[in-house]
């Protein structure tokens, strides 16, 4: 939401150069990840924005002019505050509601402060090769030919990170020779251990950033069926998949006709539920306010509802991969177990992307051949 903000205040201010849009982008991301943090240096509350502008300027060492410096707190008492800071509690200090920090205390304990801190970090730009389109070697020259350096990622063959600092342009990103995924996501297509000539559905594919990566991982071979709720999302796939020259996709709504008619068709489902997305908040802060713990209720309970209907669409003995971009067990491997029990998980191999650890965004990704879900009177 936040980068869409941004993308139509850029339209509506088409004389602002690249400087002023990287600085008034980096001044919104900075004020919306560090909003209560800043709220406190400048002794002002949260929604005064120019305060908090104010508190993240001075921490960006930027002189404020005499007519601005009367927003907030002074100069003086901003870095008295902020020195002061480390001293508040959790919450305050790592910017996030009373109510979020206990749901994390309370799933990961003491890891929570390790994530939590890794979350406030900037998140750097990861690339996936189109291994449809190029080899890394002919993705790097192509892209150092357009000034972009890009390194390759340990442990992940098809992964490149850029510079801190840099992005990769919209004239660039079209081309389908790379797609911008984070390292952390790149993990869990691969964990369906797709073959070339299968049939794979993907049932929340959104945008389509795994759909596209599963077409290469099966050299462009079988079918994929790629569902959502979301017409617009499904347009945007289709052009991506057009530039990536991935033609083994098939788009259609992710609703009970479709499910009903992919029954028992899938060697593999990717099941890239919806969730808290509490994993990204280093590129995407403002999820951390959007959320409630409403909000959060119903997401858990779509990801159950999910989990119910859609394993139909597997052929017996098919494989499931359950995939998350969250943090929280109660989305999780929890989700799992009210859903299948314990028994039916009996082997599940889990794997659970630490920001921490890693750098990359947090993802959890769960993979067993799914029973039948539970009867409603064992849950």
């Amino acid at each position: 939401m936040l980068d869409r903000e941004l993308a139509a205040a850029f339209a509506r201010h088409p004389k602002w150069g690249k400087r002023d849009r990287a600085f008034v982008a980096e001044t919104a991301f900075e004020v919306v990840r560090w909003r209560r943090a800043l709220a406190f240096v400048a002794d002002a509350d949260e929604s005064d924005t120019a305060a908090l502008c104010s508190a993240q300027w001075g921490r960006m060492g930027i002189e404020l002019p005499d007519w601005w410096r009367h927003r907030g707190a002074g100069l003086a008492e901003m870095a008295e505050r902020e020195a002061v800071l480390p001293e508040q509690r959790r919450a305050v200090r790592e910017s996030i509601p009373d109510w979020l920090d206990d749901v994390g205390a309370a799933g990961l304990g003491s890891d929570w402060d390790l994530e939590l801190t890794a979350l406030n970090r900037r998140g750097r730009v990861y690339l996936r090769l189109n291994t449809l389109r190029n080899r890394r070697d002919e993705a790097v020259a192509w892209l150092l030919s357009h000034g972009i350096e890009a390194l390759p990622v340990p442990g992940l063959p098809d992964a490149l990170v850029l510079p801190e600092g840099r992005s990769l342009p919209k004239s660039l990103r079209v081309e389908g020779r790379v797609e911008i995924q984070d390292a952390g996501s790149q993990q869990v297509a691969p964990l369906l251990g797709a073959l070339p000539g299968e049939t794979v559905i993907d049932a929340c594919a959104g945008a389509g950033g795994k759909t596209l990566h599963l077409a290469a991982l099966m050299e462009n071979r079988g079918v994929i069926h790629a569902l959502d709720v979301e017409p617009r999302k499904l347009r945007e796939l289709e052009r991506r998949a057009g530039a990536a020259g991935a033609t083994i996709i098939r788009t259609g709504p992710a609703d009970a006709a479709k499910i009903s008619a992919l029954a028992g068709r899938a060697d593999r489902l990717l099941i890239d539920a919806p969730c808290s997305g509490l994993g990204t908040l280093k590129r995407q802060p403002d999820l951390k306010w959007r959320l409630s713990p409403g909000s959060l209720d119903r997401i858990r309970r779509i990801q159950r509802e999910l989990l119910v209907s859609l394993p139909r669409m597997l052929r017996p003995g098919g494989v499931l991969v359950y995939a998350t971009c969250s943090i929280l067990p109660s989305e999780n491997r929890e989700a799992l177990e009210q859903t299948f029990g314990l028994e039916a998980l009996r082997g599940m191999e889990e794997v659970q992307i630490s920001p921490a650890a890693t750098g990359f965004d947090g993802f959890y990704a769960g993979t067993f051949r799914p029973g039948p879900p539970k009867r409603e009177s064992d849950q």
